[in-house]
């Protein structure tokens, strides 16, 4: 089963904006991340919950995506997520913020198995500036963004493919839009 829902939990970038996703499904995903191990036990991490439209815009607006693929405006215009979960560290409990760069990653993951569980899709996003998100949400100076992640139902296709003989693990897109992730092989990935 986790090996199945890690296959079909892909960065998903684009979406059906008809589908919404209540702030009670975002709890659900929230209350897995709480449940996750983290570094000393501290538990520094807050959540963001956007789920209403005015919200999601706003947040939309403040994330950079695929990096990789700087010809294209990704999501597509109607193909936005319609939430997103902010994953923040409240620095009264522990001001080191790359401490628990390990945790948010752990929780994110999490999140986004429950949302493949859910036949849902996501995408972590780091491409984003923290002062930025923290002016348009709102959030006090203790609250300090880590990642975002997204979500929604997915609206495009990610296939998972070899690596080329040239060793290029760029994703890309096919005249169809079809979205490609070069993976190593296992062999390639064991050390002994």
């Amino acid at each position: 089963m986790i090996y199945d829902l890690v296959k079909k939990n892909r960065s998903y970038r684009g979406y059906d904006e008809s589908v919404s996703i209540s702030r009670e499904t975002l709890l659900e995903f929230a209350e897995c991340a709480r449940l996750c191990p983290s570094s000393v036990n501290k538990q520094p991490l807050k959540y963001y919950l956007a789920y209403d439209k005015e919200t999601v815009a706003k947040v939309q607006k403040e994330t950079g995506w695929a990096r990789a693929l700087p010809q294209l405006t990704l999501p597509h215009e109607g193909k936005c997520p319609t939430a997103f979960i902010v994953i923040c560290q409240d620095t009264t409990v522990d001001p080191a913020l790359a401490r628990y760069q390990r945790d948010a990653g752990i929780v994110a993951q999490t999140m986004l198995l429950a949302a493949a569980e859910k036949d849902l899709g996501g995408c972590m996003i780091g491409s984003f500036g923290a002062e930025s998100v923290m002016k348009t949400l709102d959030l006090p100076d203790h609250i300090r963004p880590l990642l975002i992640v997204a979500f929604g139902k997915p609206a495009e296709t990610v296939v998972l493919t070899d690596l080329p003989e040239s060793g290029n693990t760029d994703y890309y897109r096919d005249e169809n839009d079809v979205h490609y992730v070069p993976k190593r092989k296992l062999e390639d990935e064991i050390l002994n």
